[in-house]
């Protein structure tokens, strides 16, 4: 038989690819972000080895499923690499241009696989990490972890997958509310509103798991949102005490990959191909011209946003958006003026 893959052989930077045994000459491909020290924000790099790893996987005529995830219990992932950006692409909308092919790779490779893809949520999925997960076939995810957009509070907007699909999930007025808003929302939440396959507890407390005590899991009106004031605190308090234990959520991604195994894999497919189609109709369509206002925006709010972000203190990563607003409204340009008026200041 014929070898399909892309490459005959390649190096993976900071992404782990594992064949699992599912049953005897049946396996399911992990492939996991591994850059936890940075929640697993992706590089250029990075997304060079998910599309490669992705390719394999499809064209791996023993795999059933692959599982997409991230290392460590903090992220799934946190989106692009924020340091990346700020110092090779911020000013250079040429070069983000190119880096954002490579971001669209990933995200046609995971609509457009032969296989199954399954997003294992294990923490933090925001920004780009959340619209690669949405391209997925599933979500799992662990009850501790958030769910968002960020670009409209950092400089860019969610056009790299969000604004295509979220609202095919959520429906329009959510989909306006993350997306532009930045709200995140529990995992609770997320599975409510229908974002999720399912989710599972983490937190385990004196030998107990717990579902997440930060979010509301006792009202369903009131199901999934963020506890406030002293609710909030003793929730906090409650993580404190215990530790994260993903072994259900591992156990959760079994169950759901073996029952992969018992389809006839050409029926699943094209059922796989036919719901994926409503996710690709939008990407298809608005892919190019995202990616083209996506680089141009380096030069003016994503130049300002990133690097805020990257240069200011924990919790002054924001430039002074009421000063922006103002200077805008007297006419000023996007130079450097500007963007020493607006970015936060050191100390």
């Amino acid at each position: 038989m014929k070898n399909h893959d892309l490459v005959d052989c390649f190096t993976l930077h900071k992404v782990r690819y594992e064949l699992r045994r599912a049953e005897e000459g049946l396996h399911y491909a992990w492939i996991c972000l591994d850059n936890p020290e940075e929640l697993n924000a992706y590089t250029a790099d990075m997304l060079k080895s998910i599309a490669l790893a992705l390719r394999r996987a499809s064209c791996d005529r023993s795999v059933v499923a692959i599982v997409l995830t991230g290392a460590g219990d903090r992220a799934f992932s946190s989106g692009g690499n924020t340091r990346e950006y700020a110092e090779c692409y911020v000013g250079r909308p040429e070069e983000y241009r190119q880096y954002l092919r490579l971001f669209g790779d990933v995200v046609t490779g995971i609509l457009e696989a032969d296989k199954p893809v399954v997003c294992r949520v294990n923490g933090l999925r925001v920004g780009g990490g959340q619209e690669i997960g949405m391209a997925c076939d599933f979500s799992l995810a662990q009850d501790l972890a958030r769910f968002g957009q960020a670009g409209p509070r950092h400089g860019s907007a969610p056009d790299g997958g969000a604004t295509d699909f979220l609202h095919l999930y959520v429906g329009i007025e959510r989909a306006m509310q993350s997306c532009v808003l930045c709200e995140t929302w529990s995992a609770h939440k997320a599975w409510r509103l229908g974002l999720l396959t399912e989710i599972v507890p983490a937190l385990r407390v004196d030998g107990t798991l717990v579902p997440s005590p930060l979010c509301v899991t006792d009202r369903w009106q009131d199901y999934g949102e963020w506890k406030q004031g002293a609710e909030r605190t003793e929730g906090e308090a409650v993580i404190a005490r215990g530790r994260v234990d993903l072994g259900p959520l591992d156990e959760a991604v079994e169950r759901l990959c073996a029952k992969l195994v018992g389809v006839f894999p050409g029926c699943a497919m094209k059922t796989i191909g036919s719901l994926r189609k409503k996710k690709l109709e939008h990407w298809r369509r608005n892919w190019d011209s995202n990616r083209e206002w996506l680089a141009l925006n380096m030069m003016t709010e994503a130049r300002a946003g990133f690097r805020a972000f990257h240069e200011g203190a924990k919790g002054h990563r924001e430039v002074d958006f009421v000063r922006l607003r103002r200077l805008l409204a007297e006419g000023r340009a996007w130079d450097d003026d500007l963007l020493r008026e607006i970015l936060p200041r050191s100390g």
